[in-house]
């Protein structure tokens, strides 16, 4: 199905769903794309709860996607460019990757989640990532009281650890030159 240069206002939005292209699309609405396969989404503007939950094979381009518990149990999909904003976002996903995202008011982030991330903002919280890298410019605080939680989360440039850790050891790399 494609969508293009449209908005939409609904909830359970294209639940189910497979082979979805969409472009400049605007979507208000409650648990979207909820158990989606194969789907590219470019340049939308998403405001939501509970999105991408249990998605698998989506690639969302520089769009905007607002909600709290953002693609959880999602596999295989990736955000390039997107602006990410809302309380735990990414937990319990594999095979996710962020490149060159941007994280605004997220705690709590990718939990239990097998993640590849490069984000250019501060990221209020990052708490037990399962297996990977984080990058980022800072964070407020890296939560580990999950002995399983190995991903490292790695503060590039000349960006702040806040808290940097809570309850527990981390690899916690700061201060790396580009």
């Amino acid at each position: 199905m494609i969508m293009k240069d449209t908005s939409a206002q609904s909830e359970y939005f294209m639940m189910r769903s497979e082979n979805l292209q969409f472009e400049n699309v605007k979507l208000d609405g409650k648990y979207s794309f909820q158990y989606i396969t194969d789907a590219v989404f470019e340049n939308c503007d998403f405001n939501t709860k509970d999105a991408f939950w249990h998605a698998r094979n989506v690639v969302v381009r520089n769009s905007m996607i607002r909600g709290e518990y953002l693609a959880w149990y999602c596999e295989n999909v990736t955000f390039e460019n997107c602006t990410i904003i809302g309380t735990q976002p990414l937990c319990y996903c594999k095979k996710l990757r962020l490149v060159d995202c941007r994280m605004i008011d997220t705690d709590l982030a990718f939990e239990k989640s097998e993640v590849e991330a490069t984000v250019t903002t501060r990221v209020d919280s990052i708490k037990n990532p399962l297996r990977g890298t984080i990058v980022v410019p800072e964070v407020g605080e890296v939560i580990r009281d999950d002995d399983r939680a190995e991903g490292r989360v790695i503060i590039k440039g000349s960006g702040k650890a806040g808290n940097a850790l809570k309850n527990g050891g981390a690899d916690i790399i700061m201060n790396l030159t580009e």
